[in-house]
Formats: C-alpha cells, structure tokens, sequence
C-alpha cells in the first residue's frame, strides 16, 4: 500500500524522485503488481484472459483483469507475529491496546464476511470464488530476532521460522502478518514508499502468503489519516486499514498473477487512500465502518461487478473520492 497522497511535509525530496518513477511506470501499456502499491514490467507480459464463468465479468471488464493464477478460497486463515515490543514488554505508542483492538478487529466476528469483507466475492478463478471470509486463527510473538532493521527477506525469515518452530502451523489457505512495532524499520521503504505490502514464498515446497504493516506510529504524516482516532489509538486504527487492504489483495491476488489492472493495481491500490462516507470529520476521528463492536475508518476496496468501482459495502454504492 503506497503512501497518503498529502504527507508532502514529511517526505524527503529523493521519495518524490521515486513516486515519480513509480507514476511513469504506471502509464506504460501493462504493467503486473508488486504487492507494494506499484506495478512493474514484467517479461512475460501476463496478458488477462477470460474465464468461462457464469458471471457478467466473464463477458465484460469492470476496471480490473482476471491473469490466470489462483485466488484464495473458503475461509482464509489469518496468522499474527507481533514482531518488537509487543512481545517485549509494553511501550507508550505500542501497548497491548494495539494488540487487543487488531486481534478483535480480524476476529470471528470481525471484519471478515460482512458487507465490507464480502466485496471480494466478485472475484474467482477457473475452480473457486472468494468467500470474502477471513478471520484470525493464531498469533505468535517475536522480540526483534530479526533485529530493528528488517529487509524483505528478514520479513519472509520471520514468517518462516514461526511457521519451522511451530509457533503458527504451516496453512495454504492462510495469510501470516509480520506486525511490527513502532521503533522497528523496513529497510526496502517503510515510510518513505508504502506503509505496508504483502507477498508469496515457497517454503518446504509449500506456497505461502504473508504480509508486512508497520507501526505508522513511526511516520503518522506518511501512513495515518487521523492523529485523533475512531478507538484512540492512532497507530492501531491506521494499521486496521493497511491490513484490510493488504487481505482483500492476497486473497485477490496472491501470487501476484490473478486480478489487477493494466497498471499493475490490485483491488486495494485501486480505492488507496479513498473512504467514501465518513461519519464525523476526516482527521478528527471520523469512521466509516461498524465492526467487531467498534468504529473504524477502513479504506474501500475495489467491487469487480456492476462496471466496478471503490465501494465501502458489497453492492453499495461507488465512490471517487
């Protein structure tokens, strides 16, 4: 997930070299999906196909493309790793209401399968639809074994070694999160490119899903829309929506050849940064979801039907803005 569009103040002039970049690439023919927030050229082109679906999207295209690779099906597994001082003893800006609040949030009864959760339905593959469920099935913490400055590969390392140790159990249909806390860096852009990403390996010949989303506590001007937050908790609230953007999209596209559009844009870069609606005032803790007993403002997600457009709630109505 890229960075706000409006935290020009707190971004150094190299990162606009870089969103410049990022933006050209966009405007070339067909681009394939990071799971950063960008796409990139690919050699193989990925050119999307057609499905031989009962569904108008078969026929028509609603702003997005169907490439061939597989969509995650049924339920999807979420696995936590709170990676840093959650494990580590509490810390003011990451304490255990962040913790609490995220765990109740991607709980049964959470977010998963309501309106919100189910606007991934409108996509499938050759042998599945989504389900648009999701729901956490266990958390592992890890006190900085990677260190504070984690690349992409320490994140996969993380993951791989809670899995090996038996701290989460190995799940294909499972999504693991590397949650860190607010002094821990990610070294390939944290801050200054996305605000969190989410990606695939294959570890003892098994393809696994994981995900990274920081603290934005480290950098509010870069990845959080309010200082003053629907549960008051500024860093949580902020993590809920990357996190809900990052679900929609690994159980979209999870091995970054299923749906996503000519610019390499998956279902959550298409409605970045965009809430439709909000009750109260935007930056003042304003929330345009009800979930798991609480107020949150989540980010819309791409619906792939009706022409398709960013939707708060599965067949409501688009928003631009």
């Amino acid at each position: 997930m890229l960075l706000k569009r409006t935290c020009i103040c707190a971004v150094l002039s190299a990162v606009f070299a870089v969103s410049l970049i990022a933006q050209t690439a966009r405007d070339a023919t067909h681009l394939v999906p990071t799971g950063k927030g960008w796409g990139a050229e690919s050699l193989e082109g990925r050119p999307p196909i057609r499905l031989p679906l009962a569904s108008s999207a078969a026929s028509t295209t609603n702003g997005i493309y169907y490439h061939g690779g597989p969509v995650m099906p049924g339920t999807v597994n979420l696995y936590f790793i709170w990676y840093g001082n959650f494990s580590n003893g509490p810390a003011p800006s990451d304490d255990n209401t962040t913790v609490g609040l995220l765990s109740s949030l991607f709980s049964v009864g959470g977010l998963g399968g309501t309106p919100y959760g189910r606007i991934t339905s409108t996509y499938y593959d050759s042998s599945h639809t989504v389900s648009g469920h999701f729901a956490l099935a266990a958390s592992a913490g890890d006190a900085y074994s990677q260190g504070k400055q984690l690349s992409d590969n320490a994140v996969a390392t993380v993951v791989a070694n809670a899995i090996n140790h038996k701290l989460v159990p190995r799940d294909l249909n499972g999504i693991y999160f590397v949650l860190t806390s607010s002094d821990v860096a990610e070294t390939s852009g944290f801050c200054s490119k996305y605000c969190g990403w989410h990606s695939r390996m294959t570890l003892s010949g098994a393809d696994i899903k994981f995900a990274f989303v920081g603290n934005p506590d480290r950098c509010p001007a870069s990845c959080e829309e309010q200082l003053i937050s629907p549960n008051n908790d500024s860093g949580a609230d902020a993590m809920a929506s990357v996190m809900a953007h990052e679900i929609d999209e690994a159980i979209t596209d999870p091995d970054l050849n299923a749906w996503y559009d000519m610019n390499g844009n998956e279902v959550g870069d298409k409605c970045a940064w965009k809430w439709g609606p909000v009750n109260g005032i935007l930056g003042n803790g304003a929330w345009n979801i009800n979930a798991a007993g609480r107020n949150w403002l989540i980010q819309m997600d791409w619906e792939n039907a009706r022409g398709g457009g960013c939707d708060q709630a599965l067949g409501g109505k688009f928003y631009s803005q």
